[in-house]
Order: C-alpha cells, then sequence, then structure tokens
C-alpha cells in the first residue's frame, strides 16, 4: 500500500524498536535495572509497560475499532499495573515488544485509510477516531523514548562527563 493510502503514524511506529534498541545497547543488566527514585521507573519497567500497553491496550483497541460498532474504552493506566513491572527483565520485555509492535503494525498496513474514521467511545476522551488513536500511540511511544533516552543520560553519561556535566538537569 502506498503512503497516501496508509492509516497516519505507522512508520513512526515501526521505528519505534530500532531507535530503544540504539538507546539501550550500551546498558548492563543492572544499567536496565537501575531507577533514579524510588518512585521513577527503571529502563526495565518502561519497556514493560511499552510490552503490556502493546497488545492489553493498543492491539485491543484496534481489534475493536475494526470489529465493533463504537466500542467503549476505558482508560488505559499505567499505575495499575505497576506490580506487573517490577523485577522485569528489560531484554524479555523488549523482544516481546518487538514481535507485538512488528505484528501490529503488519496488521495495521493491511487497513484501507477509510479505518482511521471508524469511532470509539473512551471514557475519559469521549468520541475518539481510530486515527487519533495511532496518533495518541505515537505521542505514548514518543514519550517512552524520551524517558528511556533520559535514564541512559542519567545512568551513563552524566557522571561519567565530570565538571561538562554540571550545567544539564536531567529529569529521568
Amino acid at each position: 500500500m502506498t503512503q497516501e493510502l496508509e492509516l497516519d503514524c505507522l512508520d513512526q511506529l515501526e521505528a519505534t524498536p530500532a531507535i530503544l534498541r540504539d538507546l539501550m545497547c550500551d546498558l548492563s543488566l543492572e544499567d536496565t535495572e537501575w531507577k533514579p527514585a524510588p518512585d521513577r521507573f527503571s529502563v526495565a519497567e518502561v519497556l514493560a509497560h511499552l510490552s503490556h500497553s502493546e497488545g492489553h491496550c493498543y492491539r485491543t483497541r484496534v481489534d475493536r475499532f475494526v470489529s465493533e460498532e463504537l466500542p467503549e474504552f476505558q482508560p488505559d493506566d499505567a499505575q495499575m499495573y505497576l506490580e506487573l513491572y517490577r523485577n522485569a527483565n528489560a531484554e524479555d520485555a523488549f523482544d516481546h515488544f518487538e514481535e507485538q509492535r512488528e505484528t501490529n503494525v503488519e496488521y495495521l498496513r493491511t487497513l484501507p485509510r477509510s479505518a482511521g474514521e471508524r469511532r470509539a467511545r473512551h471514557q475519559e476522551a469521549g468520541e475518539i477516531t481510530l486515527q487519533q488513536m495511532l496518533h495518541e500511540w505515537t505521542m505514548h511511544d514518543l514519550g517512552h523514548i524520551r524517558q528511556i533516552a533520559e535514564l541512559v543520560r542519567a545512568r551513563k553519561h552524566l557522571q561519567a562527563a565530570g565538571k561538562l556535566g554540571d550545567s544539564y538537569r536531567l529529569k529521568p
């Protein structure tokens, strides 16, 4: 399918696993488990969240957009699943995320652009379209890419930069 006939955001959604892999290329197991504060996520926990969201939120919603007339969606709250993310193995979580993402993008590429106009009712946002959800999915990805980049900066590079790192105000 040519890009003009595809749904929006598919190239960015497809690129996310490679971007994450590049960000994590020099991380050890200890680095992926490091948390900047007790109430913050580690890289492993972010990856577990992405993996969980991929199947239990986004793919489920896509399937319902396509198969139901005006399905109703509850808000997805990562805080509800914190125990699921604790003690996650970064490599396992990433592998599962990557497999799901590949399958999801392949499926999305089979849908006509008109599928993006299919509607659902979101309990917080009201009526939404599939296309709007794809943009939100992309924003979700980009937010977690930024989060992992900040964790990598703080864990691997801030201290090693010595005095040159003093002016950086990281928020991992």
